[in-house]
């Protein structure tokens, strides 16, 4: 819990420092656009660490749990980029 407090003070201040001439709209957005980055990687590492759980209890259903992974990665990508874009056009 430190370190995501600390990663996200630090995307905070540098967010803040290279905005500093270009005003605060242009901050804001890179701020979600981070977290929403962020967000995803801890998604998709969720996904990958739950199916490796998934296919040490039932190797006979690696398929079937490697599909479900990467539908849901997917989903999770897409919601990012979705999110990393509205962020950004703001």
């Amino acid at each position: 819990m430190k370190k995501a407090l600390f990663l996200f003070g630090f995307l905070l201040m540098s967010t803040l420092t290279f905005a500093a001439d270009g005003g605060m709209e242009g901050s804001i957005s890179t701020i979600g656009a981070g977290i929403a980055a962020i967000g995803a990687g801890i998604g998709i590492g969720q996904i990958g660490g739950k199916a490796m759980e998934g296919l040490a209890r039932q190797p006979k259903a690696a398929g079937d749990i490697r599909t479900n992974m990467i539908v849901a990665a997917a989903l999770v990508e897409g919601a990012a980029l979705f999110a990393i874009v509205v962020a950004l056009i703001k």
